[in-house]
């Protein structure tokens, strides 16, 4: 029997390609969001996640793509949290706040409360600091990994680690499954092309993201690696590929930079600063799409 999910936010622009990996891999998917998918091997169900009655709802509900015989809800094998407003300047600090952490409470809470026992939220690269602070800042050391003490000063990084700390909450209470993802920048097939000609010119234009990336079909493996992972409590994982997005060597990366940041351990030659070790040992995720990849490099 294929695995059953339900995923909020499938409509984003990091959400279709995740639904698009977990379909393709044979799992059935209802999509919760405020606008419909563009793919036609999943339905959407409008839902407004602040909304905790629809939430509750929405998580109990048909799942099917058509009109059965039998409308009747079926067993969910998983939550997938992806809705929320994605980043700083496109609502009011407060409503981002609002949305983003009233929408994951409500989500979590229905889901346990439903019995939903494997629970993936989408988190951020931010809530380590970076991106969005209103002054550029240096990390207190490098690689960004999963037990740095996050310390964020904008309303949508503070979100994500109110959002992680909810998590945390509930997996104590229920016992289940709840794994946060600090997802780096993602990047869809077609970005490369007009991307990456800058990556090479001006490496400094992605300091303030580590030079990290996620290639968005990674991103399905990681999130279908997840599911399939089961017996970890709660846990966090870096969501990003493994190289930098930077046509330097780390070394040089480091040393241009970041000269006065701390190593805590050697790095790769091209190993990204968002690292991804922990996914890598503990998931086995194996990237397939590196950036060079996509534009024709060996």
């Amino acid at each position: 029997m294929a695995k059953r999910i339900m995923f909020t936010g499938g409509s984003g622009k990091a959400g279709r390609h995740v639904v698009k990996y977990l379909v393709d891999a044979g799992y059935q998917v209802l999509n919760l969001d405020t606008k419909p998918l563009d793919n036609p091997q999943v339905r959407t169900l409008i839902t407004d996640i602040t909304d905790s009655g629809q939430v509750f709802n929405a998580l109990s509900s048909y799942m099917g793509r058509e009109f059965d015989e039998a409308l009747k809800p079926e067993p969910v094998d998983a939550v997938v949290h992806f809705a929320a407003i994605p980043r700083v300047m496109i609502v009011p600090d407060n409503e981002l706040f609002r949305i983003n952490v009233m929408g994951t409470y409500n989500v979590i809470e229905a889901a346990v409360k439903l019995g939903i026992k494997k629970i993936v939220i989408a988190s951020s690269e931010t809530t380590y600091g970076i991106i969005f602070p209103d002054k550029p800042r240096a990390p207190r050391w490098l690689p960004l990994e999963e037990d740095y003490d996050v310390d964020p000063e904008d309303s949508y990084a503070l979100s994500k680690v109110v959002n992680e700390r909810t998590a945390h909450a509930f997996a104590l209470r229920s016992g289940f499954d709840i794994y946060a993802l600090r997802i780096g920048n993602v990047i869809e097939p077609h970005e490369y092309k007009e991307l990456v000609p800058s990556w090479k010119s001006n490496p400094e234009l992605r300091k303030k993201l580590t030079w990290s990336y996620i290639d968005a079909r990674d991103l399905g493996q990681i999130v279908k690696l997840c599911i399939e992972k089961d017996g970890l409590g709660y846990d966090v994982f870096n969501a990003a590929n493994n190289d930098s997005s930077a046509d330097l060597p780390t070394k040089e990366l480091l040393k241009r930079f970041y000269p006065n940041v701390p190593l805590r351990r050697e790095m790769g030659e091209n190993e990204a600063l968002l690292s991804n070790k922990k996914i890598r040992e503990v998931l086995g995720f194996k990237e397939e799409h590196p950036w060079r990849k996509n534009i024709g490099e060996k």
